[in-house]
């Protein structure tokens, strides 16, 4: 510390001092003694790496989309119902070919309008969302479709070098979808009750593609209270009291 910042920190001193009267003697005081600092404890270091991963939650790469031009580069100048069309018929994501929910989905596919209204309402296809999300300037698209089970199958796709890619899709019972930044937010149904899945979807430039970067259950926030009452505390008698004292 050089002489001049010597200075400026004793005439700050003689100033607190000088501002606390003479009942208070100043100075340091201590604030007790410092919890020593605890590392993480490793369980079972010995533990084998595991030969097969877990199973993916959702597409955790990118997928070209065969099919679908996007017009000077702008996904907004592409018809969605078209993108899901041909997404679905290609890359079905989590559903198999034979399952009934894909092939019902496919077939009200077929109702879609050109405006993707559909007749009856039985288009799955919901209003599409445009948002940066990859942080290369261009807008993604993104779009949800409903399926005969009663979930949403949520895909984003961006566009690169004119090839139409879908770089995230999930399915789940949806409760909620947000847009944060250039994040996914989906709130999704728990099987514990009064409670819910938040999962952030991110952009990861080394794999070119959406992941789940973050996953947690949280309290729902219109759960209701638990029946059962919280017992009262107890509180000690005054008698107690008295024996605790000392009999004074």
């Amino acid at each position: 510390m050089n002489r001049s910042r010597l200075a400026a920190v004793a005439f700050a001193v003689l100033a607190v001092l000088a501002a606390g009267g003479c009942g208070d003697p100043g100075g340091l005081r201590g604030a007790g003694a410092t919890p020593t600092a605890v590392g993480p404890t490793h369980l079972w270091p010995d533990l084998p790496s595991p030969s097969v991963p877990a199973e993916d939650y959702g597409a955790i790469e990118s997928v070209k989309v065969e099919g679908v031009r996007v017009p000077k580069g702008d996904l907004r100048e592409v018809d969605p119902v078209d993108v899901v069309r041909a997404d679905f018929s290609e890359n079905p994501g989590t559903y198999d070919r034979s399952d009934s929910a894909y092939r019902r989905t496919m077939e009200r596919l077929e109702d879609c309008a050109e405006d993707g209204s559909g007749e009856k309402g039985r288009c799955p296809v919901l209003k599409a969302y445009y948002r940066d999300l990859t942080g290369d300037g261009k807008e993604d698209l993104i779009v949800g479709v409903s399926t005969p089970d009663d979930n949403l199958d949520i895909r984003v796709y961006a566009e690169k070098e004119r090839q139409l890619t879908q770089i995230m899709e999930m399915s789940d019972a949806v409760l909620g979808v947000e847009l944060a930044g250039r994040d996914l937010i989906i709130r999704a149904v728990s099987s514990l009750a009064g409670y819910e899945y938040h999962t952030v979807w991110s952009w990861d430039a080394h794999q070119k593609a959406m992941l789940p970067t973050s996953d947690e259950i949280v309290r729902a926030p219109n759960a209701p209270r638990p029946k059962t009452a919280r017992p009262s505390p107890v509180r000690p008698s005054a008698s107690a009291s008295s024996s605790a004292g000392g009999g004074r």
